[in-house]
């Protein structure tokens, strides 16, 4: 019997999100939802597309952004559409665009300046004006958001070096328990950054308390990734088990060259962590990180890029070293210059992120900072890079492991339902790829180069992305998590 869809996409080879083989088939779109996945042969529909010789997945989840602001100030979400993307997971780090209900500290704190160096954005009292902005504006993608620890310390403490006192901890759970109430699915943590290393276990424990009775997930940039790893894993699972909730390890990676190698036993206990209690955990594709431009980091590394400065806005881009040689002086004088600024650190070996990366529960996040004069490329190439380096030419998965560990897998830990699954009743959220060409071509040299290999990019029914552009449609969605 022939049914009425608005779209209905044909002979597509399908690849569902939960890691199941792939199918040949159809599949029908009615409205935001997906109708019907099958032979729909005798069917007609307002739009179709005849998707031979292309894979069809739920569109890809970016389990850690710092899209806060990008999804206001720039609605197209380009850099991550054109990547098949139809979800970003902001306010990560401990650093979240909302609330601030006190006049941002001038100049703004590092790491905040990530998300606005000039303050102007701001300008959102409480979260859930965030999350109205959001509704009444929104970007092509869905959009789900922590509260950010260290957004909340800048708010509640005038000095960011001593550990909160009781009336400082009490000001920050109200704004967690308002940000909750107003849709925050969590609070992440930021601790290994300087206006969040003196808060104390405990006083972490005691800011993320009013999010429990809401499911909230704790997510966190650990206290560190290099040589006191296992501490701050162990830290990490602390504040989960007093509480009780999910804990996430964002970006796992290690950081220092003295425990390169070292992902093997990291992984296991994360693994047995697992056994006991909550732990997830996502990954980037690429052995360099980015993030706040300082001496003690740039020191470490065997080599810096500058991604931007405030002080020497000429010098994005650069390497550091020859920076420094410009400048002349010592490295933390050169540094001094450039400040605020952000950088690229090439600190990681592929070893450790091909682990890491094919370790099972391991999702894919970005990590990408978009409003860098000169960005990472994993702001543009991560999730083609997961499809074409690591699945299609390294062999470390298979293609429909890539794709659940971008969608299925992100949904279910991130309790998004009806989200990254192509089956009926599921949000028409959804990628059309040729799996032979997909690859990333952003690159360090050229870091804002559009991926190739995505034909078209589906977000609640409505095409975001089509011919290598943006459609200006902007059907994206405020996600809360749900939780059984």
């Amino acid at each position: 019997m022939t049914r009425s869809h608005d779209l209905i996409i044909r002979n597509a080879t399908i690849i569902d999100g939960t890691g199941a083989p792939r199918m040949t088939g159809d599949v029908g779109v009615s409205g935001d939802r997906i109708a019907t996945v099958g032979d729909l042969s005798a069917a007609r529909a307002a739009r179709e597309v005849d998707a031979s010789g292309l894979i069809l997945a739920p569109g890809f989840i970016d389990a850690h952004t710092h899209d806060d602001r990008a999804v206001l100030a720039d609605p197209d979400m380009a850099a991550k559409v054109s990547q098949g993307v139809t979800t970003v997971v902001a306010g990560n780090c401990g650093i979240s665009l909302a609330p601030m209900p006190v006049p941002v500290p001038q100049p703004v704190t590092p790491p905040l300046d990530l998300l606005d160096a000039s303050g102007e954005w701001y300008r959102f009292k409480s979260f859930a004006d965030y999350a109205a902005a959001l509704r009444e504006t929104p970007a092509a993608v869905n959009v789900a958001c922590y509260v950010g620890h260290t957004t909340l310390r800048a708010i509640a403490m005038a000095d960011l070096e001593r550990a909160a006192t009781g009336d400082e901890i009490a000001v920050m759970q109200a704004l967690v328990e308002e940000a909750m109430e107003a849709g925050a699915i969590g609070v992440s943590t930021g601790l290994a950054y300087p206006p969040a290393r003196a808060a104390t276990t405990e006083e972490v424990i005691e800011v993320c308390r009013p999010m429990v009775p809401f499911g909230g997930l704790h997510a966190t940039h650990m206290r560190d990734e290099g040589k006191a790893s296992d501490a701050a894993l162990a830290e990490s699972f602390e504040i989960g088990r007093a509480l009780g909730v999910q804990t996430l390890i964002s970006h796992h990676k290690l950081s220092d060259t003295a425990m390169h190698g070292r992902s093997v036993e990291t992984l296991a206990t994360i693994a047995r962590a697992r056994e006991a209690q909550g732990v997830s955990l996502d990954c980037y594709p690429y052995v360099a990180s980015s993030t706040i431009l300082t001496a003690e980091h740039a020191a470490r590394s065997p080599r810096t890029l500058v991604t931007w400065s405030r002080g020497r806005p000429d010098m994005a881009g650069r390497d550091l070293a020859e920076v420094v040689a410009e400048l002349g002086g010592t490295l933390e004088e050169a540094v001094a210059r450039l400040q605020p600024a952000g950088a690229v650190y090439f600190t990681m070996v592929e070893e450790d992120v091909s682990r890491i990366l094919a370790f099972a529960p391991t999702m894919i996040g970005s990590d990408g900072l978009p409003h860098d004069t000169f960005p990472h490329p994993r702001l543009w190439g991560t999730f083609p890079r997961v499809l074409g380096r690591y699945s299609r030419e390294m062999g470390l998965f298979d293609l429909e492991t890539a794709v659940h560990k971008m969608t299925g897998l992100t949904a279910a830990e991130f309790g998004f339902r009806d989200r990254g699954v192509v089956r009926e009743g599921a949000f028409a959220d959804l990628v059309l790829f040729d799996a032979d060409t997909v690859r990333d071509r952003a690159t360090f040299e050229a870091p804002t180069q559009r991926a190739e290999g995505i034909a078209q990019v589906i977000a609640n029914g409505e095409v975001i992305w089509r011919e290598g552009r943006a459609t200006g449609a902007r059907p994206g969605q405020v996600l809360r998590r749900e939780v059984a």
